[in-house]
Protein backbone atom coordinates (compact mmCIF):
# COMPACT_ATOMS: atom_id res chain seq x y z
CA UNK A 1 0.00 0.00 0.00
CA UNK A 2 1.29 3.45 -0.92
CA UNK A 3 2.39 5.54 2.05
CA UNK A 4 -0.09 8.36 2.71
CA UNK A 5 1.00 11.12 5.06
CA UNK A 6 -1.09 13.68 6.89
CA UNK A 7 -0.58 17.26 5.75
CA UNK A 8 -1.25 20.17 8.10
CA UNK A 9 -0.92 23.82 7.06
CA UNK A 10 -0.85 26.42 9.84
CA UNK A 11 -1.43 29.94 8.53
CA UNK A 12 -1.79 33.27 10.23
CA UNK A 13 -0.44 36.80 10.27
CA UNK A 14 3.09 37.76 11.27
CA UNK A 15 3.76 37.18 14.96
CA UNK A 16 0.75 34.94 15.58
CA UNK A 17 2.97 32.14 16.92
CA UNK A 18 2.99 29.70 13.99
CA UNK A 19 6.55 28.48 14.52
CA UNK A 20 6.01 28.00 18.26
CA UNK A 21 2.92 25.91 17.55
CA UNK A 22 4.70 23.89 14.85
CA UNK A 23 7.53 23.08 17.27
CA UNK A 24 5.06 22.03 19.95
CA UNK A 25 3.09 19.78 17.59
CA UNK A 26 6.28 18.29 16.13
CA UNK A 27 7.59 17.41 19.60
CA UNK A 28 4.25 15.80 20.57
CA UNK A 29 4.15 13.70 17.41
CA UNK A 30 7.80 12.73 17.78
CA UNK A 31 7.15 11.47 21.32
CA UNK A 32 4.32 9.36 19.87
CA UNK A 33 6.84 7.73 17.53
CA UNK A 34 5.75 9.64 14.42
CA UNK A 35 8.18 10.85 11.77
CA UNK A 36 7.66 14.57 11.09
CA UNK A 37 8.67 16.74 8.12
CA UNK A 38 8.49 20.54 8.43
CA UNK A 39 8.26 23.11 5.62
CA UNK A 40 8.98 26.79 6.25
CA UNK A 41 8.27 29.70 3.93
CA UNK A 42 9.22 33.37 3.59
CA UNK A 43 9.98 36.11 1.12
CA UNK A 44 13.72 35.63 1.62
CA UNK A 45 16.13 32.76 2.37
CA UNK A 46 18.15 31.63 5.38
CA UNK A 47 15.18 31.88 7.73
CA UNK A 48 15.30 32.15 11.51
CA UNK A 49 12.46 29.61 11.71
CA UNK A 50 14.32 27.06 9.60
CA UNK A 51 17.42 27.37 11.78
CA UNK A 52 15.36 27.03 14.94
CA UNK A 53 13.52 23.91 13.76
CA UNK A 54 16.66 22.22 12.44
CA UNK A 55 18.41 22.95 15.72
CA UNK A 56 15.59 21.03 17.38
CA UNK A 57 16.58 18.09 15.19
CA UNK A 58 13.57 18.11 12.84
CA UNK A 59 13.86 17.41 9.12
CA UNK A 60 13.05 20.82 7.63
CA UNK A 61 12.82 22.15 4.09
CA UNK A 62 12.72 25.87 3.35
CA UNK A 63 10.88 27.60 0.52
CA UNK A 64 12.06 31.18 0.06
CA UNK A 65 11.49 33.90 -2.47
CA UNK A 66 7.68 33.90 -2.35
CA UNK A 67 4.55 32.54 -0.68
CA UNK A 68 3.19 29.01 -0.98
CA UNK A 69 0.36 30.46 -3.07
CA UNK A 70 2.81 31.23 -5.89
CA UNK A 71 5.33 28.46 -5.17
CA UNK A 72 3.05 25.41 -5.21
CA UNK A 73 5.47 23.26 -7.23
CA UNK A 74 8.25 24.08 -4.76
CA UNK A 75 5.97 23.01 -1.92
CA UNK A 76 5.33 19.64 -3.56
CA UNK A 77 9.05 19.24 -4.31
CA UNK A 78 9.91 20.00 -0.66
CA UNK A 79 7.50 17.30 0.48
CA UNK A 80 9.07 14.86 -2.00
CA UNK A 81 12.57 15.64 -0.68
CA UNK A 82 11.47 15.03 2.90
CA UNK A 83 9.68 11.83 1.87
CA UNK A 84 12.79 10.48 0.16
CA UNK A 85 14.95 11.21 3.20
CA UNK A 86 12.64 10.56 6.16
CA UNK A 87 9.28 9.22 4.93
CA UNK A 88 7.28 11.46 7.30
CA UNK A 89 3.94 10.41 8.77
CA UNK A 90 3.07 14.09 9.09
CA UNK A 91 3.97 17.23 7.16
CA UNK A 92 3.66 20.57 8.96
CA UNK A 93 3.77 23.61 6.67
CA UNK A 94 4.00 27.27 7.73
CA UNK A 95 3.23 29.84 5.00
CA UNK A 96 4.47 33.43 4.97
CA UNK A 97 2.68 35.61 7.52
CA UNK A 98 1.38 37.93 4.79
CA UNK A 99 0.02 35.12 2.60
CA UNK A 100 -3.66 34.52 1.84
CA UNK A 101 -5.79 32.68 -0.75
CA UNK A 102 -4.16 29.45 0.43
CA UNK A 103 -7.28 27.29 0.23
CA UNK A 104 -7.59 27.89 -3.52
CA UNK A 105 -3.87 27.79 -4.38
CA UNK A 106 -2.57 25.08 -2.01
CA UNK A 107 -5.30 23.23 -0.08
CA UNK A 108 -7.59 22.34 -3.00
CA UNK A 109 -4.79 21.45 -5.46
CA UNK A 110 -3.22 19.13 -2.88
CA UNK A 111 -6.55 17.37 -2.37
CA UNK A 112 -7.34 17.11 -6.08
CA UNK A 113 -3.91 16.40 -7.56
CA UNK A 114 -2.10 14.62 -4.74
CA UNK A 115 -4.91 13.05 -2.73
CA UNK A 116 -3.20 9.68 -3.06
CA UNK A 117 -0.14 11.04 -1.22
CA UNK A 118 -1.61 13.35 1.41
CA UNK A 119 -4.49 13.32 3.86
CA UNK A 120 -5.05 17.09 4.02
CA UNK A 121 -6.21 18.23 7.46
CA UNK A 122 -8.39 21.31 8.13
CA UNK A 123 -6.72 24.65 7.42
CA UNK A 124 -5.90 26.37 10.70
CA UNK A 125 -5.28 30.12 10.88
CA UNK A 126 -3.60 31.30 14.06
CA UNK A 127 -4.26 34.74 15.56
CA UNK A 128 -2.57 36.88 18.18
CA UNK A 129 -5.46 37.94 20.45
CA UNK A 130 -4.37 41.52 21.11
CA UNK A 131 -3.79 42.22 17.41
CA UNK A 132 -7.09 40.53 16.53
CA UNK A 133 -9.03 42.69 19.00
CA UNK A 134 -7.58 45.81 17.37
CA UNK A 135 -7.92 44.77 13.72
CA UNK A 136 -11.49 43.56 14.25
CA UNK A 137 -12.35 46.93 15.80
CA UNK A 138 -13.17 45.56 19.26
CA UNK A 139 -10.46 47.56 21.03
CA UNK A 140 -8.41 50.66 20.27
CA UNK A 141 -4.68 50.55 19.68
CA UNK A 142 -2.02 50.65 16.98
CA UNK A 143 -3.21 49.26 13.64
CA UNK A 144 -1.94 48.77 10.13
CA UNK A 145 -3.04 50.43 6.90
CA UNK A 146 -6.35 49.43 5.33
CA UNK A 147 -4.61 47.27 2.72
CA UNK A 148 -2.63 45.34 5.35
CA UNK A 149 -5.84 44.90 7.35
CA UNK A 150 -7.42 43.58 4.14
CA UNK A 151 -4.85 40.77 4.01
CA UNK A 152 -5.41 39.98 7.68
CA UNK A 153 -9.18 39.67 7.29
CA UNK A 154 -8.85 37.56 4.12
CA UNK A 155 -6.65 35.14 6.05
CA UNK A 156 -9.40 34.63 8.60
CA UNK A 157 -12.13 34.43 5.97
CA UNK A 158 -10.75 31.21 4.45
CA UNK A 159 -9.90 29.41 7.72
CA UNK A 160 -11.50 26.09 8.65
CA UNK A 161 -10.34 26.74 12.21
CA UNK A 162 -9.51 30.14 13.68
CA UNK A 163 -7.18 29.32 16.53
CA UNK A 164 -6.75 32.05 19.13
CA UNK A 165 -3.19 31.71 20.39
CA UNK A 166 -1.73 33.33 23.53
CA UNK A 167 -5.20 33.16 25.05
CA UNK A 168 -3.60 33.51 28.50
CA UNK A 169 -2.86 37.16 27.65
CA UNK A 170 -6.56 38.04 27.92
CA UNK A 171 -8.90 37.98 30.89
CA UNK A 172 -12.20 36.13 30.48
CA UNK A 173 -14.18 39.20 29.39
CA UNK A 174 -11.75 40.22 26.64
CA UNK A 175 -11.48 36.64 25.40
CA UNK A 176 -15.26 36.32 25.17
CA UNK A 177 -15.43 39.65 23.33
CA UNK A 178 -12.88 38.39 20.80
CA UNK A 179 -14.62 35.05 20.29
CA UNK A 180 -17.95 36.82 19.79
CA UNK A 181 -16.41 39.20 17.23
CA UNK A 182 -14.89 36.29 15.28
CA UNK A 183 -18.13 34.31 15.32
CA UNK A 184 -20.09 37.34 14.12
CA UNK A 185 -17.81 37.99 11.15
CA UNK A 186 -16.52 34.54 10.16
CA UNK A 187 -19.46 32.20 10.52
CA UNK A 188 -17.92 29.39 8.46
CA UNK A 189 -14.99 28.82 10.81
CA UNK A 190 -14.69 26.87 14.04
CA UNK A 191 -13.08 28.91 16.84
CA UNK A 192 -10.74 27.37 19.42
CA UNK A 193 -8.26 28.77 21.97
CA UNK A 194 -4.75 27.67 22.93
CA UNK A 195 -1.42 28.84 24.28
CA UNK A 196 1.29 27.36 22.05
CA UNK A 197 3.98 28.46 24.49
CA UNK A 198 2.50 26.70 27.55
CA UNK A 199 0.68 23.95 25.63
CA UNK A 200 -2.73 24.73 27.13
CA UNK A 201 -5.51 23.71 24.74
CA UNK A 202 -3.15 22.29 22.08
CA UNK A 203 -4.14 18.68 22.81
CA UNK A 204 -7.84 19.49 22.31
CA UNK A 205 -7.09 21.19 18.99
CA UNK A 206 -4.97 18.25 17.84
CA UNK A 207 -7.68 15.77 18.86
CA UNK A 208 -10.14 17.69 16.72
CA UNK A 209 -7.71 17.83 13.79
CA UNK A 210 -7.03 14.10 13.85
CA UNK A 211 -10.52 13.05 14.92
CA UNK A 212 -11.76 12.71 11.35
CA UNK A 213 -15.09 14.40 12.15
CA UNK A 214 -14.95 18.07 11.30
CA UNK A 215 -16.58 20.66 9.09
CA UNK A 216 -14.60 22.58 6.49
CA UNK A 217 -15.23 26.20 5.63
CA UNK A 218 -16.99 26.19 2.26
CA UNK A 219 -16.38 29.91 1.74
CA UNK A 220 -13.94 30.69 -1.06
CA UNK A 221 -12.81 34.30 -0.59
CA UNK A 222 -12.54 36.55 -3.61
CA UNK A 223 -9.15 38.21 -3.36
CA UNK A 224 -8.47 41.61 -4.88
CA UNK A 225 -4.84 41.04 -5.86
CA UNK A 226 -4.24 44.73 -6.40
CA UNK A 227 -5.09 45.45 -2.76
CA UNK A 228 -3.20 42.34 -1.72
CA UNK A 229 -0.01 43.48 -3.48
CA UNK A 230 -0.36 46.99 -2.06
CA UNK A 231 -0.78 45.52 1.42
CA UNK A 232 2.34 43.39 1.04
CA UNK A 233 4.25 46.40 -0.28
CA UNK A 234 3.26 48.35 2.84
CA UNK A 235 4.97 45.75 5.03
CA UNK A 236 8.67 46.49 5.26
CA UNK A 237 10.83 43.35 5.22
CA UNK A 238 14.39 42.94 6.40
CA UNK A 239 16.28 39.65 6.56
CA UNK A 240 19.88 40.20 7.65
CA UNK A 241 22.84 38.22 8.95
CA UNK A 242 25.20 40.17 11.21
CA UNK A 243 28.47 38.92 12.70
CA UNK A 244 29.36 40.11 16.20
CA UNK A 245 32.67 39.50 17.95
CA UNK A 246 34.12 40.52 21.29
CA UNK A 247 37.35 39.85 23.14
CA UNK A 248 35.59 38.70 26.31
CA UNK A 249 32.54 36.55 27.00
CA UNK A 250 29.19 38.33 27.07
CA UNK A 251 25.56 37.44 27.81
CA UNK A 252 23.95 36.66 24.44
CA UNK A 253 20.37 36.87 25.70
CA UNK A 254 21.06 40.28 27.25
CA UNK A 255 22.49 41.45 23.92
CA UNK A 256 19.39 40.31 22.02
CA UNK A 257 17.07 42.04 24.49
CA UNK A 258 19.11 45.24 24.32
CA UNK A 259 18.96 45.27 20.51
CA UNK A 260 15.27 44.43 20.26
CA UNK A 261 14.35 47.01 22.93
CA UNK A 262 16.37 49.70 21.13
CA UNK A 263 14.57 48.96 17.86
CA UNK A 264 11.23 48.98 19.66
CA UNK A 265 11.93 52.43 21.11
CA UNK A 266 12.98 53.73 17.69
CA UNK A 267 9.81 52.47 15.98
CA UNK A 268 7.67 53.82 18.80
CA UNK A 269 9.15 57.31 18.39
CA UNK A 270 8.35 57.16 14.67
CA UNK A 271 4.81 55.91 15.43
CA UNK A 272 5.38 52.83 13.26
CA UNK A 273 3.82 49.46 14.03
CA UNK A 274 5.98 46.34 14.23
CA UNK A 275 4.40 43.26 12.66
CA UNK A 276 7.03 40.78 13.83
CA UNK A 277 10.62 41.28 14.89
CA UNK A 278 12.58 38.09 15.46
CA UNK A 279 16.28 37.71 16.27
CA UNK A 280 18.52 34.71 16.85
CA UNK A 281 22.05 34.57 18.17
CA UNK A 282 24.09 31.56 17.08
CA UNK A 283 27.48 31.09 18.81
CA UNK A 284 30.16 30.02 16.35
CA UNK A 285 31.47 27.29 18.65
CA UNK A 286 28.14 25.88 19.88
CA UNK A 287 25.87 25.60 16.85
CA UNK A 288 22.88 24.25 18.78
CA UNK A 289 22.97 26.86 21.56
CA UNK A 290 20.51 29.36 20.11
CA UNK A 291 19.33 32.59 21.63
CA UNK A 292 15.94 33.73 20.27
CA UNK A 293 14.07 36.98 20.94
CA UNK A 294 10.64 38.00 19.62
CA UNK A 295 8.51 41.14 19.51
CA UNK A 296 5.10 41.12 17.80
CA UNK A 297 3.95 44.73 18.21
CA UNK A 298 5.47 48.12 18.91
CA UNK A 299 3.81 48.36 22.33
CA UNK A 300 4.27 44.66 23.12
CA UNK A 301 6.63 42.88 25.50
CA UNK A 302 9.87 41.49 24.03
CA UNK A 303 10.25 37.80 24.90
CA UNK A 304 13.09 35.30 24.93
CA UNK A 305 12.27 31.79 23.75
Amino acid sequence: MKHKAHYMMIGGFLGAGKTTLMRHVAHVLQKEGKEVGLITNDQSHGLVDTLLLRTDGFATEEIGGGCFCCRFDSLVDAAATLTAANRPDMFLAEPVGSCTDLKATVDYPLRQMYGDRFEVLPFTVLVDPVRALRLLGVEAGKRFSDNVRYIYLKQLEEADIILINKSDLLDDERLVNLIDAIHARFKGSKVMTISARSGVGVASWMDYMFGGVYETNVAVPTVDYQRYSEGEAALGWLNANIEISHEVLFDGNALLMMLITSLQESFSKQDEEIAHLKMTLLPSEMATDLGVANLVSTDGQPLLS
